[in-house]
């Protein structure tokens, strides 16, 4: 059992950096996208630059954060088969799922992206953001809070904390629109 701890400690690192490059990754589309309204020089040198960026921040930080993610959860489960007999975790591991898919969909854009083309506008990048954080809050509170979690309470606070979510990117937007004027 003394593996576990260290094995789990090891994983909650590959989750925090794993989320921070699903975190920082659409924040760049966003820069990125909106670079496309300069005018050309600038557009060729923040393209450039955010184009690096991006592959960095993706193959060096989120790609292998993700797969040691996945790769130390499974050397906890392996260790610790019971804990698949909770509920709780079969839903923490349905959450994973959707935060793959999550994954693999902003690999898709990022592909997009690095061949210059621009298939979401900076708005929608915003709430693509907000994915990862409604996927986060899920996670963490099944992980912590387990069996003593009700999950009525649990879908009624991920639906208000994604209503909180979009309000918080329509007022930004308003001030940001405020402000331009």
């Amino acid at each position: 059992m003394s593996y576990y701890n260290y094995i789990k400690a090891l994983h909650l690192i590959f989750v925090i950096t794993w989320f921070a490059g699903l975190f920082y990754m659409p924040r760049l589309f966003i820069y990125w996208i909106e670079a496309q309204q300069k005018e050309a020089t600038a557009r060729d040198i923040l393209t450039k630059q955010f184009q690096l960026m991006a592959h960095r921040l993706w193959y060096i930080i989120t790609w292998p954060s993700a797969i040691l993610t996945v790769l130390s959860a499974s050397a906890l489960l392996y260790l610790m088969p019971n804990l698949l007999l909770q509920s709780w975790m079969w839903v923490k591991l349905g959450f994973v799922g959707a935060l793959v898919l999550y994954h693999l969909k902003t690999h898709r854009i990022f592909k997009k992206m690095q061949r210059d083309e621009f298939p979401y506008s900076s708005n929608f990048m915003r709430i693509w953001n907000e994915g990862a954080t409604l996927l986060l809050f899920a996670i963490v509170f099944l992980a912590i809070l387990k069996n003593s979690f009700h999950w009525i309470f649990g879908v009624v606070g991920i639906l208000l904390l994604g209503v909180l979510l979009m309000l918080g990117i329509r007022l930004y937007k308003r001030l940001r629109k405020k402000g331009e004027e």
